[in-house]
């Protein structure tokens, strides 16, 4: 089966600087979800790129010499994934001479801060307004088979949609936050506040929406209104079943490790015994769910070529309780 990451690893292989490699996935990855659905009240953007031949120049490039992608990036322990990937998204915008403003803030007469703009980018007639999300949700549908009968036949005429996707902590779904998106923060340059602090016109808003969806291996994917078909996905593994797979080499993934199909040296990856004594470890101390990606070799680097969440054994259920 010839995966996204099979595809990734063609076409970009030859990066070996992991910012890079992010910000090419962030550039070429199919967008999460489907601009031309209804349900988004035509709100979702895509990014408007050059031609592939020289996009591939500079990233190649770039990753000869990325020290200024380094400095603008300002990494440090504590940054978290979104604003990576806005800094991220900032180079490319400024690289391309787009960016009129980034993390632009909008306050109201007595200071407070009222929201504020992702990007301002120079378009035909004025400005756009871009929000960007890089978001990561597990597909658990209302009648999934681990949820109690009651529930079961509570849900049985319940189709999948966006709230089927929840956060990884189970604090979010895909739904409430593409709700919040596009309701409050795509309509903030409608505030009067706004119109006065930018003095072009902001002629669209759009969400530009990036990411991975996570579904259970054992069930059949479903086709959910509203979501790309072509998205970017992988599974989720309960600890139990996880110990059950056969996983040659795997790579625990930090945060900042999420965006792009990991590749990395031999040495770096797990075999099964490790990778299990890490989750092990990491669940005896601690409940959030932890992206592992499965790995293979490929000449000298090893790289991922399937990639899933592993949870908690009492997440499915946690999971329900939740969505009731």
């Amino acid at each position: 089966m010839n995966t996204y990451q099979d595809r990734f690893h063609q076409e970009w292989s030859q990066l070996k600087d992991k910012h890079v490699r992010a910000l090419a996935w962030l550039l070429t990855s199919p967008d999460l979800l489907d601009k031309n659905s209804a349900i988004w009240w035509h709100q979702i953007g895509t990014l408007d790129l050059p031609n592939p031949e020289q996009l591939r120049a500079w990233l190649l490039s770039l990753d000869a010499h990325p020290t200024a992608l380094h400095e603008a990036l300002k990494i440090h322990k504590f940054l978290r994934l979104g604003h990576y990937a806005e800094d991220l998204l900032v180079f490319y915008f400024n690289h391309v001479g787009l960016l009129y403003g980034h993390g632009v803030q909008v306050h109201n007469e007595k200071a407070e801060t009222i929201g504020e703009f992702d990007y301002l980018l120079f378009t035909e007639g004025g400005l756009l307004h871009i929000e960007l999300a890089t978001k990561f949700y597990l597909f658990h549908h209302a009648s999934d088979p681990t949820k109690p009968s009651i529930e079961n036949q509570h849900s049985a005429n319940h189709s999948a949609n966006v709230y089927d996707y929840v956060g990884p902590n189970l604090n979010d779904s895909l739904g409430a936050k593409m709700q919040k998106i596009l309701q409050r923060q795509l309509t903030l340059s409608q505030h009067d506040a706004a119109r006065k602090l930018i003095h072009s016109k902001i002629v669209a808003a759009r969400a530009l929406i990036k990411g991975w969806l996570f579904y259970r291996s054992s069930e059949r994917r479903q086709v959910v209104p509203g979501i790309n078909s072509n998205h970017c996905l992988g599974f989720w593994w309960t600890m139990t079943e996880f110990e059950q797979l056969a996983v040659p080499y795997a790579l625990k993934l930090d945060r900042l490790q999420w965006l792009a199909p990991a590749q990395v040296g031999i040495d770096e990856v797990l075999d099964k015994p490790l990778i299990l004594d890490a989750l092990q470890r990491h669940f005896h101390v601690d409940s959030t769910p932890v992206m592992v990606a499965i790995m293979k070799k490929n000449g000298g680097v090893m790289q991922e070529f399937c990639r899933g969440m592993v949870v908690p054994n009492d997440w499915p259920e946690r999971a329900a309780q939740i969505q009731h």
